[in-house]
């Protein structure tokens, strides 16, 4: 049985965030870590965060209504094959995840905070996998576009395994962005448009309200 988890972070000194993995209990548990220093300053220029984080159909949909992201397209990074198709990412040959290029205001909401939400939307302990959905294209993974980013994604994946916030440690890849390639169209905006198929009402839509019960006051 997997154990819930929750962790706090403070957004000055330290960062408050809620973490959870997927849990079949009500236990929870919490604690307040300090956060690295970062130079991220309040800015009208907008920046990008690119997150492999299981299928895309899920945290689209998420990470759409936060406050301060201006644009999330779904599609695959991380691999080697130019212009894949989604029939060449199902194969789980061609090396890509599926991943969310998120274009965001940094005044709005930081990176240091889209990260607390990306390790909280997901399963970042399960090896090419997260729930029923099995492949490399699965994966758990940061793509950083710069230094910043991968010393902030690589401090918060320490000390979530030195917190021991999961029961099993974070496999979680943190590589350099290289291409995004968007996926097809019938992929984007597939909850808002979809909402009414049994996959959205009976998969996404949980993880929404489970999500919102945490990050609320973050969503529009």
């Amino acid at each position: 049985m997997k154990k819930s988890i929750l962790a706090l972070f403070t957004s000055t000194l330290s960062i408050m965030v809620l973490m959870a993995c997927n849990n079949n209990t009500n236990k929870t548990q919490q604690i307040q870590s300090t956060s690295m220093d970062n130079s991220i300053n309040n800015t009208t220029q907008l920046d990008t965060a690119t997150f492999g984080n299981g299928c895309f159909w899920c945290t689209e949909a998420i990470f759409q209504d936060i406050k301060g992201v201006v644009k999330v397209t779904s599609g695959y990074s991380g691999g080697l094959v130019k212009n894949p198709t989604y029939k060449q990412i199902c194969t789980g040959t061609t090396g890509h995840a599926e991943a969310l290029q998120i274009v965001f205001n940094p005044a709005i909401v930081t990176y240091s905070e889209l990260l607390q939400m990306f390790w909280y939307s997901h399963d970042p302990t399960t090896l090419n996998k997260q729930g029923n959905d099995v492949g490399t294209q699965y994966r758990s993974a940061v793509f950083y576009h710069n230094e910043q980013q991968k010393k902030e994604a690589e401090y918060y994946k320490k000390k979530l395994d030195d917190e021991k916030l999961f029961a099993n440690p974070i496999v979680t890849e943190i590589t350099k962005f290289e291409t995004f390639y968007p996926a097809e169209d019938y992929h984007q905006n597939y909850y808002k448009e979809n909402g009414a198929q049994p996959y959205c009402m009976y998969i996404i839509r949980p993880k929404l309200e489970k999500f919102k019960k945490v990050f609320g006051d973050k969503m529009k």
